[in-house]
């Protein structure tokens, strides 16, 4: 089987709160406890169910975003995330229909199961319907022709005759229920200010939680049936995506000269860091870095060797005393930072940096001052490098995606990371010797360059005080 013919459903909903995480998870964890090898993907820019589909399958999860990496990019971001699987499953986002706001589809699960030509089976929760469900599933499935509605799973089924009467309605919809779930909270997964609770801080209550959802999927779900119809797709034409082949030189320019050995960079993990795309890892091993994985709430010492850092988004304002009681860490920051090693800081990163967080002392890398407030800061960004740094050369142009309720103040530096020019103009973040902090999350798979300009200049400097290999 090639990869532009492997198997694979996209699971969407009509709203958010259908169900969609709840069945996306469960179904991979329920084939993959069969002895599929599969893989998952998430569709838009979320990095907490893409946690929960790592545990049910084993693989890393992987973020489909037309948005951040464009609409050319999907098909072969898919297939490099699934070479080698038997199956692949994608969760979407919010509504089926629901995309970037005014940007008509883009982004959109809808979008997104057109350029990987896949079948898209719908979750409904069923809870406060019966007949009106075949009439919701018929709005669904004539609305673009081009999107292939092909089954649907009713979810948050109150009892036998519920069930009894909404298959009873769908027979006329021309669309097949795959799957009746009842209602059940034993499998629940608690949420907080910005969604679900990471993997990485409950992990053992995470893998009852994706046990149970296979456990239910496999009682409530035609899983035969739900795999023949992912084996119904078409070949895609598309290239896997290849991170090396992204970083090559352009033709007719020439390669800078070899560095003497592979710079190290250090990238943060653990319960407080846990946002990152698969593909950044990856670019940079590409652009010839060594990479080393290190927690901050754990660890106390930056790996030995450290030359460049990078310092994900996460949930720092949840730990904040356990990092800030983390003083030789901090301090061992710091001094990179200090030496001009470049760190790439996005959202929890840029927090991090800062001289507090919540009142609690922080790196003391920003001049500013760090607080969670109630207001949440969301949505997508256009914007542009408005000077050279370590990350990103002067007019690089990026797409981004906000998601916060911390405020920094102040919001910029002397220097910002970024002019923002969409939807509002504003400067941003923070660019200081080689430091580039911002709230910004950015997708590295649509502007390589990133990675490879990072490895470039830690290569250039030299392990700080502490930090010898």
């Amino acid at each position: 089987m090639s990869v532009g013919s492997i198997p694979r459903l996209v699971i969407a909903a009509p709203s958010s709160g259908a169900g969609k995480t709840t069945v996306a998870t469960g179904l991979m964890a329920a084939f993959a406890e069969a002895g599929l090898v599969v893989s998952p993907h998430k569709v838009g820019p979320d990095y907490i169910d893409p946690g929960y589909h790592s545990l049910a399958t084993g693989r890393p999860g992987r973020n489909l975003d037309a948005y951040l990496c464009g609409p050319d990019r999907i098909a072969p971001l898919f297939l490099h995330g699934a070479a080698g699987a038997d199956l692949a499953l994608v969760e979407g986002v919010m509504g089926l229909f629901d995309g970037a706001s005014g940007m008509g589809e883009l982004s959109s699960t809808a979008h997104v199961a057109k350029l990987l030509r896949a079948p898209v089976v719908l979750v409904v929760d069923a809870s406060s319907q019966s007949r009106s469900v075949a009439a919701l599933v018929h709005g669904f499935a004539s609305w673009d022709p081009e999107v292939r509605l092909a089954g649907v799973i009713l979810n948050k089924v109150g009892s036998d005759r519920h069930e009894e009467l909404l298959r009873e309605a769908m027979d006329s919809s021309g669309v097949p229920v795959l799957g009746a779930l009842r209602r059940d909270g034993r499998a629940g997964t608690p949420s907080r200010h910005l969604g679900l609770v990471p993997v990485a801080e409950r992990r053992s209550d995470a893998v009852e939680s994706v046990a149970e959802l296979a456990a239910r999927v496999r009682e409530g779900c035609d899983l035969e049936a739900l795999l023949a119809l992912a084996r119904t797709v078409p070949e895609l034409p598309d290239a896997p995506w290849d991170p090396a082949a992204e970083l090559a030189p352009a033709e007719g320019t020439a390669e800078g000269p070899a560095a003497p050995e592979k710079p190290l960079i250090a990238v943060a993990g653990g319960a407080a860091f846990t946002f990152s795309y698969a593909e950044h890892a990856e670019l940079l091993a590409a652009a010839g870095a060594e990479v080393a994985p290190f927690d901050p709430l754990r660890d106390e010492h930056l790996p030995p060797g450290t030359q460049g850092l990078v310092i994900g988004g996460g949930f720092p304002e949840v730990y904040a005393p356990d990092l800030s009681a983390n003083a030789p860490l901090r301090a061992e920051v710091a001094a990179l930072a200090a030496s001009g090693a470049p760190v790439s800081a996005e959202c929890a990163g840029l927090l991090y940096l800062s001289r507090s967080l919540d009142g609690k002392p922080m790196c003391g890398v920003l001049p500013a001052e760090a607080r969670m407030t109630e207001r949440l800061t969301l949505g997508y960004r256009e914007a542009v490098a408005l000077r050279d740094n370590a990350l990103a050369a002067a007019g690089t142009r990026v797409r981004g995606h906000e998601f916060h309720r911390t405020v920094l103040e102040p919001g910029a530096g002397a220097d910002p990371a970024w002019g923002l020019t969409h939807p509002e103009r504003r400067v941003e973040g923070f660019v200081a010797g080689g430091v580039h902090a911002s709230y910004l999350h950015v997708h590295w798979a649509a502007e390589p360059s990133l990675a490879g300009r990072l490895v470039a200049s830690a290569a250039r400097s030299t392990p700080a005080r502490g930090a010898a290999r």
